[in-house]
């Protein structure tokens, strides 16, 4: 008896186990379902992978072809209106079975699902974003347990409700296949991906599944919800937090609190506090204050050390519960500054303004599943590797994962959080649906707020800014004024109200914003002169031409962009050699702006600046350097203005799937020529020189040094007017200071000043900085569009020679060479450096990174520029 007794005793006391349950599953088209006729071959059962949707299972079982390959979007459109069954069978031990509470823990249920557990129903699901938490204490058994998730179809779901509306909200893109009637769109009303719907860069699938992680936790009388280290005040003398742990007990007890921390040396310390619980939730917050802190900085102003807090709580009898969370310790502002002309919008960690530059970042995936952590590390450390040190995640995806949170720790990558909406107005005169959200925005908050480059949580993309200027509410005050008001009023509750409430309930001292671009709230929302930007005259809109980036000086820049193809290769992985032209019909599917005529816009743009395309490769080619030199003249612009703007987060980083887009890295990761210009445009270290045209005076060239460091930079520019040949025709150099965390302005020139009686066809001004005898930064000025310029035959020659266990590329032009690009064909390779400009009569040398053999990667080394014979 007593062997039993301590037994019992060990199990209560053993800590919460958690069981992932992914293994076993089976998925069917239900056989009822009115889309069981055409598609027979899906209403049997088969194998599922968990975390997974229905498109992939549908993929890995033979049942459909590669959703992004070709053009077959149309034909998939079926799977966003069935409805799916998934099951599976798990065996619980003995030791599980006899704890106090068994729950079964779904992380991420896309969207509409209906759980049963050995037939019972035990949850309705209505939010792909939320973490659902079920009791199942008495309903499981010692072998064969069922789980059965059924997935209604959102669009079949909402659609009656939606097409009753007397007058309905705005949407975002209406299908083109025919699922949903144009006319009554219904992503506005549910919690589930926007883009799942379909962008202007991404696919159509109305996918399902149980596409996070679901578990089966077991406990015995204590748990710890959340742990959470909340900064109370940080410098660097001293950190003061408050370390907040959510403790569930079965009863009125006493307990002990232990809190141990270790900084990023493994210097550990603890300490031990008393606590009276009472049955129910308990929240205790215990004050630890740490001296000298190891201060986390946002790269480029310091290093990024994490700590490591761990908690464990236990009663009188010994039951325990523990909890980890590593967390970094900094401060965070948004500082809104008032002048003359408006309010600022500024970035300030530890005490540093800081200028963010950056990128928006959409979902990685259009199956967010299928994303790897090594996945998400190759992109952000590419983020890194291009000098960003902010990402700003667009409201029409899904909240990321932890690991991209940790990521971004790691890496020093401030992030910019949208809540989940991107686009169109939702229904928040609904009080359920609001109270949806704000249990959606409770989950997500507290699952990130521990990660110190979250800085600031917004809520929505675009949303206020397509109700105030994008026509939304005239057209809906013009057709039903009370409706009108009603759902404004609705907005004003849920994003100027409810989440903001949350931020500040929960979110550990970070700002709120509550739309992008918007001056949060105020009369006007895309202002210039308030709060953030977004500038789509230049692609979108009237399409003006990438100067007009230079009379756009926002204070804080968070989207503007210009599309570039990916490389060949890419194109290829979707599209056979027969099918790959300007128009042709895969081409078009892969290219979702002005629904596939995109190409359109982009022949405007290279037309405009490089002249007539010679063929689809030289037209993809070109589509990247329209990117590349568009998005560098606005960025540069936007760092020459500081302290007026103070950031230049271009769209977008990232793609969804292979295509056209306004991505700097494609769907595989590769580098297209903007990433390399923004390794350049975003150095720490920079000089721009702007030229604007003018009816008045011709041309002017105005120089600026830009410096993110932190103490000012002794340096000189140097600038020389050289024909393409190479023949110097004027040379300046001056010393300079480059004042810390500052731009500084070094000249003004007409091109008559620059050119001195040159021929502007066949002349570049080059701008340099130089840094302790080397130039850090160069930028050529020229003085007509490309295709109006004598361009010589560079005369471009390479060799690749072995370098330890990698490769060097030398690359020589004769003559001035603009817009090198160097591809190695169907290879796998990577080059430290790409998409140059070469001087005459030099050399560069570029690393290069390949499993492939000398021999082969010589055959297929390519290099090209804007010269043409």
């Amino acid at each position: 008896m007593l062997i039993a007794a301590l037994a019992a005793h060990a199990a209560q006391a053993a800590p919460l186990s958690s069981r992932p349950l992914h293994e076993n599953w089976q998925f069917r088209l239900t056989p009822d379902d009115p889309q069981a006729a055409e598609h027979k071959g899906a209403t049997g059962w088969h194998a599922a992978t968990i975390p997974g949707h229905v498109h992939t299972d549908l993929l890995a079982a033979k049942l459909i072809p590669d959703p992004y390959v070709g053009a077959r979007e149309a034909q998939l459109q079926w799977i966003g209106l069935a409805q799916w069954e998934y099951r599976s069978q798990f065996d619980v031990d003995q030791a599980s079975l006899a704890r106090a509470h068994n729950e079964l823990v779904f992380d991420g249920l896309d969207t509409f699902a209906t759980i049963y557990l050995n037939g019972k129903q035990v949850l309705k699901a209505d939010n792909s974003f939320r973490t659902w938490r079920v009791p199942v204490d008495g309903q499981l058994r010692e072998r064969g347990n069922e789980l059965r998730v059924v997935f209604d179809s959102p669009i079949r779901r909402l659609l009656p409700q939606v097409q009753a509306m007397p007058n309905k909200i705005a949407g975002n893109y209406p299908s083109p296949y025919g699922d949903e009637p144009r006319d009554a769109m219904t992503a506005n009303f549910v919690r589930k991906p926007g883009y799942h719907y379909g962008w202007d860069w991404g696919p159509r699938y109305v996918t399902a599944g149980i596409w996070r992680g679901v578990r089966l936790d077991s406990w015995d009388r204590l748990r710890i919800g959340d742990l959470h280290v909340r900064p109370e005040h940080v410098s660097r003398q001293a950190a003061q937090t408050s370390v907040e742990v959510e403790i569930h007990s079965d009863r009125a007890d006493a307990a002990t609190i232990e809190i141990e921390y270790t900084d990023a040396k493994a210097r550990s310390k603890t300490l031990s506090q008393s606590a009276r619980l009472r049955a129910g939730v308990n929240r205790v917050a215990i004050a630890v204050n740490i001296a000298d802190p190891q201060l986390w900085y946002p790269v480029g102003y310091g290093e990024q050390p994490l700590y490591t807090f761990k908690a464990v709580v236990r009663d009188r009898d010994g039951v325990q519960a523990s909890a980890q969370r590593r967390t970094g310790l900094r401060s965070v502002e948004l500082r809104r500054e008032r002048d003359a002309k408006g309010q600022g919008f500024a970035f300030v960690i530890n005490g540093i303004p800081v200028f963010a530059k950056g990128a928006n970042a959409i979902p990685f995936d259009a199956f967010p599943a299928r994303v790897t952590r090594e996945r998400l590390r190759r992109d952000l450390q590419s983020a890194r590797d291009a000098n960003m040190n902010m990402i700003r995640n667009w409201g029409g995806g899904y909240y990321e994962s932890d690991d991209f949170f940790e990521l971004t720790d790691e890496l020093g990558l401030l992030v910019w959080q949208d809540f989940m909406f991107g686009g169109g107005m939702p229904p928040g005169y609904d009080a359920a649906f609001r109270a949806n959200v704000v249990a959606e925005a409770r989950d997500n908050v507290r699952r990130l707020r521990n990660h110190p480059s979250i800085v600031l949580w917004c809520g929505n993309n675009e949303e206020e800014t397509a109700w105030k200027d994008w026509g939304h509410s005239k057209k809906l005050m013009e057709a039903d004024p009370k409706f009108a008001q009603t759902v404004w009023e609705g907005y004003v509750a849920l994003f100027g109200k409810d989440l903001r409430a949350v931020v500040a309930e929960d979110g550990a001292g970070v700002p709120y914003w509550s739309s992008s671009p918007s001056n949060d709230l105020a009369e006007k929302a895309n202002d210039s002169d308030n709060g953030d930007k977004h500038y789509w005259d230049v692609w979108g809109g009237p399409a003006l031409p990438a100067s007009a980036y230079l009379e756009e000086t926002p204070r804080f820049m968070s989207e503007y962009g210009l599309q570039g193809w990916p490389s060949l290769r890419t194109i290829a992985a979707f599209a056979q050699p027969g099918e790959q032209g300007i128009d042709t019909p895969v081409i078009r599917a892969h290219q979702k702006f002005l629904a596939g005529d995109g190409n359109t816009r982009l022949l405007k743009y290279i037309r405009g600046e490089y002249g007539e395309p010679r063929d689809f490769a030289d037209f993809v080619y070109l589509s990247q350097q329209v990117q590349a030199e568009g998005i560098e003249l606005a960025a540069l612009h936007h760092r020459a203005s500081r302290p007026r703007t103070m950031g230049s987060l271009y769209w977008q980083l990232n793609d969804v799937w292979p295509g056209a887009s306004w991505s700097s890295l494609d769907y595989f990761g590769r580098w297209k020529p903007l990433h390399f210009h923004a390794k350049r445009f975003f150095a720490e270290l920079a000089i721009a020189p702007l030229r604007r045209v003018s009816d008045k005076d011709g041309g002017r060239t105005e120089l600026s040094l830009l410096s993110d460091r932190v103490a000012p930079v002794a340096g000189e520019w140097r600038t020389r007017v050289m024909d393409f040949d190479g023949r110097v025709l004027r040379e300046e150099r001056k010393p300079a200071t480059l004042a810390a965390l500052a731009s500084t302005r070094a000249g003004s020139w007409s091109d008559a000043e620059l050119l001195g009686g040159a021929d502007p066809k066949r002349t570049a001004a080059v701008f340099e900085l130089i840094v302790d005898g080397r130039t850090v930064s160069r930028r050529a000025v020229y003085f007509a569009e490309s295709r109006l310029l004598a361009w010589p035959d560079p005369k471009l020659s390479a060799r690749l020679r072995r370098d330890g266990e990698g490769y060097v590329l030398s690359v020589h032009a004769d003559k001035f060479a603009r817009a090198v690009w160097v591809d190695f064909g169907d290879q796998d390779v990577s080059l430290a450096d790409n998409a140059l400009t070469l001087l005459p009569g030099e050399t560069v040398e570029i690393a290069v990174r390949s499993k492939a053999d000398l021999g082969s990667l010589q055959k297929g080394l390519n290099l090209r520029s804007l010269y043409r014979p």
